[in-house]
């Protein structure tokens, strides 16, 4: 109900919604002197909350300019709970808004500032809408210093928040950096306004710096470092406790109406809940985060036949976690594997399936197995997860002597290759599905490469947008690379690679807070195996082809100026050799790799797998794969097309020992 106060001393009923015909005609004429909530909020010029047979009663005074009181908002409830402090917040807010608009209606006498609080009432409902949008608190902030302080006048705003049981300056504007440490450093019973504005829950209006220091004579030492010469000091209320305090401060004294108390009073329960509700945003948000770096590589291995750099962007809106990751993992003979994926939605749900492949593609690239074989097993365990979940991948391995780019993609966007001339290519590949609805086997495609090539992997939240679908965003890519400089690797090759990535991520996401999906991008550049690093020697399928392979061996690592590692290499060669020669067949052929290790590498043509056997003290022989493994520092097996691959890796000698 909307009631009008006349020259007889009666409210009269304006307007009025929801009420039975009784009802209307029980509150057409109101006296001004009567108790009912109505006239007791005109003449108090506050709000009033009664309950009578059950049902509530809230009744608001409507200001306009600085004349008083000019009408009644008054909204009858059908249960006799008090209005929390939102709901209080609503009604002042309306009744404002009605002040305002209560200047058009015929009848109702004009005043001299109603086009400064038209001003203030159009400001507060766009206070109001943008805080219902506001996520973080820095967006709470940036509403009420843009709709608040103009309107105003005001120049300075600080929010003095409790946490951990003490209250804090969680943001300030307009204020020297100084006064937010002076408030942070004052223990909790020395910050006599908190404790005060909160604990009375009661705005405090202090028009000068005399006030101030009347009030609060424990506080004039903040004086000294503050600028401003009035306050208004606002309690912040959510869920029915006090969270904190609203300061909106002036740089020249002034006094406040009873319009601007009423206004500036009715918005602190309003910004409380906002700031409330963004601080629950916040922390949700930065866990989230927490989440989803802690699952990605806090580094990349800086491996002899790949350096890489990555970025990993979240959605600039929404406070869950993303499903996008990407890692660099080291294989035997210098290989090095390439995996980039996106799982489908956000959520910890989608973290969690993210963590589930991560994990399982370290468990399989440690086996060595092709690409193409090992997004079928990702594909059997998303599949497993049930129909909603979805995942695109790309994972592919570089052979850094034969210099081959091998991969396998399920529904992920291509690689992007840069060659050393700067020229960018995009392989062509045909759409596939997803994991989760793909069906085995997987296509493999094979790109060979020269050395100091950079391999571009992304996902589709770099790529593709609102303004651009996948093939726009992927051109951009190219056109992005293409112009970009290339350093050849060298001691900073990685910081190179952090600068193009940069690059990469301001050309195609100039806005990333605005973007909704995440993204990721890891860019590597390859390096061969020198020919002089390589030694390759076939070898007879007979018992001859041991001493052979010691011979080969011992002359290659003097070569090399390995002679440390000739008596224990001898020994593996042999070992290796020797079982071919017993449990496998031909062709055999070693290959020796100097990198940051040695490798030594036994090929044959059988599928058999090698396992260590637990021998007794009386057995003649089944030792041999256990001396493999006590003189190397990691071996294994892989598996080809035509054969299996028998590898193991040594320490290289120390310079000077």
């Amino acid at each position: 109900m909307l009631h009008l106060p006349d020259s007889e001393g009666l409210l009269r009923l304006a307007a009025a919604d929801g009420l039975s015909r009784q009802s209307t005609a029980a509150w057409a004429v109101v006296d001004e002197d009567q108790k009912t909530p109505p006239p007791r909020a005109l003449r108090r010029g506050t709000m009033i909350w009664a309950v009578e047979d059950g049902h509530g009663t809230a009744a608001v005074p409507v200001f306009s300019g600085a004349r008083g009181p000019i009408a009644v908002l008054t909204v009858l409830t059908r249960s006799p709970g008090e209005p929390d402090d939102l709901q209080r917040s609503l009604l002042h807010t309306l009744a404002a808004w009605v002040g305002a608009h209560l200047e058009a209606v015929p009848g109702t006498p004009p005043d001299a500032n109603a086009d400064v609080d038209r001003e203030r009432t159009v400001r507060i409902e766009d206070l109001t809408a943008a805080l219902a949008e506001a996520l973080t608190s820095r967006d709470v902030v940036r509403a009420v210093a843009e709709h608040v302080l103009p309107p105003f006048g005001a120049d300075g705003l600080l929010f003095d928040v409790f946490v951990d049981g003490r209250p804090h300056v969680v943001h300030s504007v307009g204020y020297p950096e100084e006064l937010p440490r002076a408030l942070n450093a004052l223990p909790l019973a020395a910050n006599a306004v908190a404790l005060d504005v909160i604990a009375t829950r009661t705005p405090r209006f202090i028009e000068s710096p005399e006030d101030f220091a009347r009030i609060y004579p424990t506080m004039t030492g903040i004086l000294t470092v503050s600028p401003m010469q009035a306050w208004v000091f606002l309690p912040m209320i959510a869920s029915g406790r006090g969270i904190g305090l609203c300061a909106v401060s002036f740089s020249e004294p002034r006094s406040f109406s009873v319009e601007e108390r009423t206004l500036l009073t009715a918005l602190s329960s309003l910004v409380g809940q906002a700031l409330e509700r963004a601080r629950l945003y916040d922390t949700e948000h930065d866990r989230s985060q927490e989440l989803q770096h802690g699952l990605l590589p806090r580094e990349l291995p800086r491996l002899p036949a790949a350096r890489a750099a990555a970025r990993y962007l979240p959605a600039g809106r929404g406070e869950e976690v993303g499903g996008d990751w990407y890692d660099l993992i080291p294989l035997s003979a210098d290989r090095v594997a390439m995996v980039i994926g996106d799982v489908m939605g956000h959520g910890i749900s989608e973290a969690v399936t993210m963590a589930r492949l991560h994990t399982a593609v370290r468990t399989l690239a440690d086996l060595d197995m092709p690409p193409d074989e090992l997004l079928g097993h990702l594909n059997d365990l998303v599949s497993d997860l049930g129909n909603d979940f979805y995942a695109t991948c790309l994972y592919a391995v570089f052979d850094p002597v034969t210099r081959t780019f091998t991969y396998s993609v399920a529904g992920h966007p291509p690689p992007v290759v840069v060659h050393p001339d700067g020229s960018v290519h995009c392989p062509e590949q045909l759409p596939d599905p997803p994991l989760g609805a793909a069906e085995p086997p997987f296509d493999i495609h094979e790109l060979h490469l020269p050395d100091e090539s950079l391999l571009v992997l992304c996902t589709d939240g770099l790529i593709e947008s609102a303004t651009r679908d996948a093939g726009q965003g992927l051109a951009q890519l190219c056109r992005t690379l293409a112009g970009a400089p290339h350093p050849r690797g060298g001691s900073d090759d990685v910081e190179s690679l952090e600068e193009l990535c940069d690059l990469v991520i301001s050309a195609l996401l100039p806005a990333p807070e605005h973007t909704t999906d995440d993204a990721a991008l890891l860019i590597a550049r390859i390096h061969a195996t020198a020919a002089a690093d390589i030694a390759t020697r076939l070898l007879p399928d007979h018992p001859q082809a041991a001493g052979l392979a010691r011979d080969f061996t011992r002359k290659q690592l003097a070569a090399w100026g390995l002679d440390d590692l000739v008596m224990t290499t001898e020994l593996l060669v042999s070992e290796l050799i020797g079982n071919v020669v017993r449990h496998a067949k031909g062709p055999v052929r070693l290959r020796l790799l100097r990198s940051r290790s040695l490798i030594c590498e036994v090929y044959d043509g059988s599928l058999s797998t090698p396992r260590i056997r637990h021998t007794t003290y009386t057995d003649e022989g089944g030792r041999g794969l256990q001396l493999v493994a006590a003189l190397s520092r990691r071996w294994g097996a892989r598996y080809l097309h035509d054969g299996k691959c028998i590898w193991t890796e040594q320490d290289m000698p120390r310079l000077g020992t």
